[in-house]
């Protein structure tokens, strides 16, 4: 069975504003539940960090459509890119009555222990935007992450002319996410683009070490002509900080101008492009999760299953090992569609 619109479909004009999100890993006076959802079973919901820009603005869509589908969602947890944390705020979502259970394991890895005990405890779970190596899904709720360096890297070549000198900074390789990205750029750039030299940087996603290993890079590379951030919330403002320190952040057509296409689809990206700092991004659906997401959870607590193929969202779930995977578009963004209204970017806060 296909997940049909008129089971998910979320107005945003009705609705309410609700108070935040508690950051802290233990959910105490001050969390706040994200719906009322009177009748319907308990779902539990862990935000995966609240120190990047897309993360913040899943956030507030998440707060959005539990509201507008009327859910009934338990206090919202953070887990803040800790495993540890995010195994203690399942356990409380457990001891809660949660029927479901909603989260985005950063280490896709080491979930895997937490996953067999909600599956013990017959607590399907939706994981959004990343999937678990190990243990069983109800669905994942992602983009094409290969599809996002193979993006990248014919956008960067193509700026290039094939040649040149690229710095890539990878997210976390322990994420399936850094992997698929990392894998289908190198891939990429050794068909298409063989006299591309790429830098690969592990970052782990993080701002200030991107930073400083591209500062490195830079001081070896007075050449280096483009730039990969595979997440933009987490790396675009330290490198165009870091590039006009240098005196190297040049608008895109004018002569110097070092290539950027970067990860994510936030407002400061779409900024970017306009400006002519970057030139382009790979939108990653943020509304879309957190839409798709929902309504999964609230679907497995009424014992609905779903089969591989077309959705009627322009998605395909496909059949993974341990479970289900809707997904879901994702588009690049230039400076020929960065106003695009449909785009979520666009439109988040307003």
């Amino acid at each position: 069975m296909k997940l049909h619109s008129s089971r998910i479909a979320a107005t945003a004009a009705t609705v309410a504003v609700l108070a935040g999100f508690a950051t802290a890993c233990n959910r105490g006076s001050d969390s706040t539940s994200a719906g009322s959802g009177g009748g319907k079973a308990a779902i539990g919901i862990d935000l995966p960090r609240a120190d990047s820009d897309f993360w913040n603005s899943y956030a507030q869509y998440v707060k959005q459509d539990a509201s507008s589908q009327g859910l009934n969602t338990l206090p919202v947890s953070n887990s803040q890119n800790d495993v540890t944390k995010l195994a203690a705020n399942v356990q409380v979502f457990q001891n809660t009555g949660a029927k479901a259970v909603v989260m985005a394991p950063q280490d896709t890895g080491a979930i895997a222990s937490t996953l067999d005990q909600l599956a013990a405890k017959k607590i399907p779970v939706i994981s959004v935007d990343t999937r678990p190596d190990k243990g069983d899904v109800y669905m994942v709720v992602r983009a094409d992450n290969k599809a996002y360096g193979t993006k990248a890297c014919e956008f960067l070549g193509k700026q290039l002319g094939g040649k040149g000198k690229v710095a890539e900074l990878q997210g976390a390789l322990s994420s399936i996410n850094g992997r698929d990205r990392s894998e289908a750029f190198a891939a990429c750039m050794k068909e298409k683009f063989p006299d591309i030299q790429v830098i690969e940087l592990a970052t782990d996603w993080k701002g200030d070490v991107a930073s400083a290993k591209l500062q490195s890079t830079l001081a070896a590379n007075a050449d280096l002509g483009g730039i990969y951030l595979q997440a933009g919330g987490a790396f675009l403002q330290p490198t165009l900080a870091l590039l006009q320190q240098k005196g190297l952040l040049k608008p895109a057509g004018r002569p110097g101008h070092i290539a950027i296409v970067s990860n994510d689809g936030i407002p400061q990206e779409f900024d970017a492009i306009r400006k002519g700092d970057i030139d382009a991004t790979v939108s990653q659906p943020a509304d879309l999760y957190a839409k798709y997401a929902l309504s999964y959870a609230q679907a497995a607590t009424e014992g609905k299953t779903f089969q591989p193929g077309p959705t009627d969202h322009q998605s395909t779930i496909i059949s993974l090992p341990n479970g289900l995977e809707d997904q879901l578009p994702a588009p690049l963004v230039t400076k020929d569609n960065v106003d695009d209204k449909s785009l979520w970017g666009n439109n988040v806060g307003k």
